[in-house]
């Protein structure tokens, strides 16, 4: 399977989903308007390892909430995930088994080097 999960208002995905140049086999979830499911972050958090691994420090609402002086399980980082959309650190690329998570130069080359 070939996904990405995205956000069709964030700039950074949209500059690094032209950057990257997926095919057409991939399937594209904007998560603003297609929420994420319970079997869809499962999935993402068996291939990175963990709920943490997907879970953004730098969305607004995580400083708004004040997450940072709370200690967060990973069931905690899993209910935020599918509570509010933003909390997914974008974009994450699903390519064959293998998932990239995140906008970092390091990553996304790595998506470029696994799609020549």
């Amino acid at each position: 399977m070939r996904k990405i999960y995205h956000l069709s208002t964030c700039n950074t995905c949209q500059r690094i989903i032209k950057e990257v140049k997926p095919g057409d086999e991939f399937i594209m979830q904007d998560i603003k308007t297609e929420k994420i499911t319970e079997e869809q972050l499962e999935e993402m958090a068996g291939l990175a390892g963990s709920y943490e691994a997907l879970f953004s420090r730098v969305a607004r609402k995580y400083k708004a909430l004040n997450l940072k002086e709370k200690q967060l399980s990973e069931e905690d980082y899993k209910n935020y995930i599918l509570d509010e959309y933003t909390f997914l650190k974008r974009p994450v690329f699903i390519i064959d088994g293998k998932i990239f998570i995140g906008n970092s130069k390091k990553n996304i080359e790595a998506v470029k080097q696994e799609l020549s």
